[in-house]
């Protein structure tokens, strides 16, 4: 099949050529570049400022915005039209495939979709107007072009790649924020510039990002069935505020009842894993650090399976998805095997649906670490596990990250999942699966959550449920002088 991939001259970037190298890579696929000449908008240059404005003010590498190398390819040696023609101009014409964000065609509109605040929903359509791909690619840092206009590119070229390869995309959560006019540049430049010394004093006086553990008595409905953080009252975990707890996932073994988190010491920017055990009062002594690795650890997702007590935490920076077995719980913990190799996957989930072990995770393709939902399957906990022929199966900042274990009731498959469209942990839903097979994943917003009365803070992260207590995690602003913080 031969694909051409128009893009304007003048106004191509880097993630163009990441997108030719994906099609290139498919098998039977003959990929073109046609390069058109136009000139650039008033729009294009006016947002050019304000980038390279954000890339001085926060030290950043232009990345899939810099300037683009493609070159038009050579005739071909048979004349013969191309059987799609990917239109990536302002103006698609007819008969192209085109992407839309929200609606509307080019980079413009992605950037005024950003500049009103919100993450563009974004559209593959084909030469007759069938949509053959959607997707809401995310970033971590949606407040500064210069990485979410990045990280929607790459995003796009991942939708792109898929629908040229005939996958189906689960649907996206498409839930519509709050209508907001597009800021002018002026306007954004302006707040940058007191936005960086804002940042800079904010980070003298507070350690930032500081995240909390909150742990609570499970009633009959805990929040994941009741779709609700109200309810009997959260209580914190206390820290020294040098430290912080995140990811807790509370596990029951042999009467007792444990919370493992991710223990990240400021001092040292590296998380290691910490388990307590746990009363009806709380933590009854302090965490004490259980596996440490040369790589940041998080989310200890623990299990019990043929007897044994197994973990997996993550270790995305060493691109692995890692084993663990307990060899005495639950201080000691010897690496099994490795599971998935070369992969930066985030939060992976394992579960069993229909006989079979599944796992989820996010993996990183360039753009978000949050936005692109990967599933894997198993005989056995232990694998071989194999990837789905769909992967990525869903690209979506709001709801495709995992957020805590995934839970049968009432014959219903839930899956807690990250909404990132206002920024890293800003609020978290629950997801149902609806279904789950070699061929297709599907799921449907069930429930949603987000920092309030019944949890304060700025954020919300996980949710899980075991040993009669349920868990959350979310943020404060820890001052750099302090006092330890007690429970409340």
């Amino acid at each position: 099949m031969r694909v051409e991939v128009l893009v304007s001259d003048s106004m191509q970037r880097r993630w163009h050529e990441t997108l030719v190298a994906r099609l290139r890579g498919l098998p039977g696929v003959d990929v073109r570049v046609r390069l058109a000449d136009e000139p650039r908008s008033d729009g294009y240059r006016r947002l050019q400022r304000v980038l390279w404005l954000e890339r001085r003010l926060h030290r950043l590498e232009a990345g899939g915005l810099a300037r683009g190398r493609l070159q038009g390819s050579p005739p071909p040696a048979e004349a013969r039209e191309p059987a799609i023609v990917i239109d990536l101009t302002p103006s698609p014409a007819p008969g192209h495939w085109s992407v839309l964000y929200d609606g509307r065609p080019g980079e413009q509109a992605a950037a005024d979709a950003l500049r009103a605040g919100r993450l563009p929903l974004v559209s593959i359509v084909d030469g007759t107007g069938g949509t053959r791909a959607q997707g809401r690619p995310g970033s971590e840092t949606p407040g500064l072009l210069t990485t979410a206009l990045a990280d929607v590119g790459a995003g796009t070229a991942t939708l792109l790649t898929g629908a040229v390869a005939g996958r189906r995309f689960a649907a996206p959560d498409t839930e519509a924020g709050e209508a907001r006019s597009p800021r002018t540049y002026t306007g954004i430049a302006v707040r940058r510039v007191i936005g960086a010394g804002a940042r800079l004093a904010y980070r003298i006086g507070f350690r930032a990002p500081h995240w909390r553990v909150g742990w609570r008595s499970r009633g009959d409905a805990d929040a994941i069935t009741a779709g609700r953080l109200s309810g009997d009252r959260w209580s914190d975990v206390a820290d020294d505020g040098y430290r912080f707890y995140a990811d807790p996932f509370p596990f029951e073994h042999r009467g007792r009842t444990y919370v493992f988190v991710e223990d990240f010491d400021h001092r040292t920017g590296k998380g290691v894993i910490s388990a307590a055990r746990w009363n009806h009062d709380g933590p009854a002594g302090p965490f004490e650090t259980v596996l440490t690795r040369d790589v940041h650890l998080s989310y200890p997702y623990v299990l019990e399976h043929d007897g044994e007590v197994w973990m997996i935490p993550e270790t995305s920076a060493a691109r692995t998805v890692e084993l663990y077995r307990a060899t005495d719980f639950p201080h000691r913990w010897e690496l099994h095997s490795v599971l998935i190799g070369g992969v930066e996957a985030s939060d992976a989930t394992p579960f069993e649906h229909d006989g079979r072990w599944w796992l989820t995770a996010t993996v990183g393709l360039g753009g978000s670490l949050s936005d692109s939902l990967f599933l894997w399957s198993a005989p056995d906990l232990r694998g071989p596990w194999t990837e789905h022929r769909g992967n990525p199966v869903l690209v979506d900042i709001a709801s495709a990250r995992p957020a805590g274990r995934v839970e049968l009731r009432d014959g219903r498959l839930l899956r807690p999942v990250q909404d990132g469209r206002s920024g890293y942990g800003a609020a978290m839903s629950v997801a149902e699966i609806t279904r789950l097979d070699d061929d297709a994943f599907e799921q449907t917003i069930v429930a949603r959550y987000a920092p309030g009365a019944s949890w304060p803070g700025t954020r919300v992260h996980t949710l899980n449920s075991g040993g009669g207590i349920e868990t959350i995690d979310g943020s404060i602003r820890m001052p750099r002088l302090h006092l330890s913080r007690r429970h409340r």
